[in-house]
């Protein structure tokens, strides 16, 4: 099943998404950072295939949504406040946090 987001936006403290069959979800800006699905935050696969997960640390600014950027016609990318950008959350990925 193919989905997209028509809207997407910060209200408050909640990311409002808007998809195109209808369904309005409403996520916590910080679970959506803490979600991030990049390697540095969720790790990667060593050698053996075990998934080396690092130690994360969130600072004052590490929830502060600054910019949203569409990634072709499939995903999101976020930027925050402490800098980090390199997560890209597929719309299907951003379906399953709700």
């Amino acid at each position: 099943m193919t989905m997209n987001i028509e809207q997407i936006t910060p209200i408050g403290n909640e990311l409002a998404i808007a998809w195109d069959d209808g369904i309005e979800t409403y996520l916590s800006i910080e679970a959506v950072r803490k979600a991030c699905p990049c390697a540095s935050c969720q790790g990667e696969p060593d050698a053996m295939g075990r998934v080396v997960r690092p130690p994360v640390h969130y600072g004052d600014k590490s929830f502060e949504l600054l910019n949203i950027s569409h990634v072709g016609g499939y995903a999101v990318q976020f930027r925050w406040g402490d800098g980090h950008g390199t997560g890209i959350y597929s719309y299907e990925y951003l379906r399953r946090l709700t």
